[in-house]
């Protein structure tokens, strides 16, 4: 589990093309600390397990579902990515509970001289946006400004800008998103009670294109 606060952004420094997969080296001082095989790193917003772990970098495998169904298949040596380590028990929640697990990818639109951002998002993903509640942005934690049907409006304060990787985005660019868990849950629990709503919105990850 997540909590959408950025550690560090650290940088892509290999990328090796595997069959169905791809092994991506990334150097994160920091997350790597005391990093070990096994554990799981976000990597924006991409819940990965580390392979290995040397000199302040860290591997990780992508398998082919992971490629399709988020941003990382775009991902190339030099580029920037946001990086989390798992949250530790008792740690404060500074965020929102977050998986790792991306919904679909959104496409990064303007950003006003205030700082409010504007994403396109699949339409799919809408309904479980509501104003002031939270998404996840390449694994940053971000509350939920303005939304409609096809697009939604984050305020990111200069920290953010300044330490993640959104502050380097550009018009066009994929981003990875990951909605509220909580109302997926709500709304499957739901939807078994609301005659006409039990065989809609059970789909999985949409991919924005």
């Amino acid at each position: 589990m997540f909590t959408g606060i950025v550690e560090e952004l650290g940088e892509v420094t290999g990328v090796e093309q595997l069959p169905n997969a791809a092994r991506m080296t990334v150097r994160g001082p920091r997350v790597t600390e005391d990093a070990a095989h096994g554990d799981s790193i976000a990597v924006n917003g991409v819940c990965l397990t580390v392979v290995d772990v040397a000199g302040g970098e860290f591997g990780v495998d992508v398998v082919d579902e992971t490629l399709q169904r988020s941003g990382m298949a775009k991902v190339q040596v030099g580029d920037r990515v946001n990086l989390e380590r798992a949250t530790a028990v008792g740690e404060r929640l500074g965020g929102h509970i977050m998986q790792g697990h991306v919904d679909g990818t959104g496409v990064f639109l303007t950003r006003d001289p205030q700082g409010l951002a504007t994403f396109a998002m699949p339409p799919a993903l809408s309904r479980y946006l509501v104003q002031k509640g939270s998404i996840a942005v390449d694994g940053v934690s971000l509350t939920v400004a303005a939304t409609s049907a096809e697009e939604f409006q984050v305020a990111l304060i200069p920290t953010t800008l300044e330490l993640t990787t959104l502050g380097r985005r550009e018009p066009g660019d994929l981003v990875n998103l990951e909605v509220d868990v909580l109302a997926k849950y709500v709304e499957k629990l739901a939807s078994a009670h609301l005659p006409g709503q039990a065989k809609e919105h059970h789909g999985g990850t949409e991919e924005w294109s």
